[in-house]
């Protein structure tokens, strides 16, 4: 993966495990300028877990950087992995609490919300429910879970583009449950054996990340489908989609208006393929203050070089502020 896009690595100077209630604990780390500016990363899946160069995207000098691991991923416990994983308590509502918690056990007065793929979804509802506590949005390849959305790529139309890695999404899959995928998958993933199970989440996981760049990148793609990454990814990700955020159908743009007044920038890549821009431009249209910022040579993935290029000059446009 290139970052030349990107700020140097860093290191954190602070970190530690969150008990947020429920028998969680949220791992967290805070790196970058301890007096700067606040910011919270809110990575995607759900269930993508956070890494190193997700600090990147944002002037060390001038920002105080929050990563955490949402709930059952990453580096969080305890892990949707696990064979008797209890998914009840985590839905969206225990992640904006456990968003807010963090906040305030940090003692910021408010932060910067940066949110790609799901994480968008996640910080449009975060900022809804508290927008006194967000001082402006950076969102990338917008989601929010609606119906044309999730049967976009999870029951079909994308295989239009892949049908060669489409074969391989529904093959766990018997033909006679393929014309609802979503629920043909939430068997198998919440099936305690792991001959049911990992085969499944390998599939699931292997289809997104085989798609989420303009160009293959089998770094990804290995990433994506190791065993117990696979397992947590598509595990929660499914749960999250059966139940559809939690969310009344359209709700994340409909509520446009409780965050009008935030600074905010969409970024979208043009041939995004997960998250495709007709829910980018149904947001823009909505909320025509935010600056919109189309990547025309770029898929769904914070990888892509002018993925990362937009969000730097994004993060940057509100360094100051």
């Amino acid at each position: 993966m290139n970052t030349d896009a990107l700020y140097p690595p860093i290191e954190p100077h602070d970190s530690g495990m969150l008990l947020v209630g429920d028998g969680q604990r949220i791992s967290w780390e805070v790196s970058g300028n301890p007096e700067g500016k606040p910011v919270v990363f809110l990575h995607g899946g759900p269930g993508g877990g956070t890494a190193p160069w997700h600090r990147r995207f944002f002037d060390p000098e001038k920002y105080r950087i929050v990563l955490f691991d949402q709930r059952g991923c990453g580096r969080s416990t305890p892990h949707a992995s696990a064979p008797d994983a209890d998914l009840r308590f985590n839905t969206t509502a225990h992640l904006i609490a456990d968003i807010e918690l963090l906040r305030k056990n940090l003692g910021i007065e408010a932060w910067q919300v940066f949110g790609g793929s799901w994480g968008s979804a996640l910080a449009l509802a975060y900022a809804q429910a508290h927008p006194g506590a967000v001082t402006e949005l950076v969102l990338r390849g917008i989601f929010t879970l609606r119906r044309e959305e999730l049967e976009w790529f999870y029951e079909g139309g994308a295989g239009a583009l892949f049908p060669d890695l489409w074969e391989g999404f529904i093959e766990p899959i018997p033909v006679l449950e393929r014309n609802r995928l979503i629920d043909a998958y939430h068997r198998r993933l919440f099936d305690p054996d792991p001959a049911v199970h990992v085969p499944a989440a390998r599939a699931w996981s292997k289809w997104e990340g085989s798609t989420i760049t303009l160009l293959p990148d089998e770094d990804t793609i290995e990433r994506m489908t190791e065993d117990a990454t696979a397992v947590a990814f598509a595990r929660i990700e499914n749960h999250f989609f059966v139940n559809r955020g939690w969310w009344t159908e359209g709700q994340l743009i409909a509520g446009v208006e409780a965050i009008r007044h935030i600074p905010a920038v969409i970024v979208q890549g043009r041939y995004d393929i997960c998250t495709p821009m007709m829910t980018a431009w149904d947001l823009h249209r909505a909320w025509p203050e935010a600056e919109f910022v189309v990547v025309d040579d770029a898929g769904h993935a914070a990888s892509e070089p002018g993925i990362q290029q937009a969000l730097r000059d994004a993060t940057d446009l509100f360094a100051d502020d």
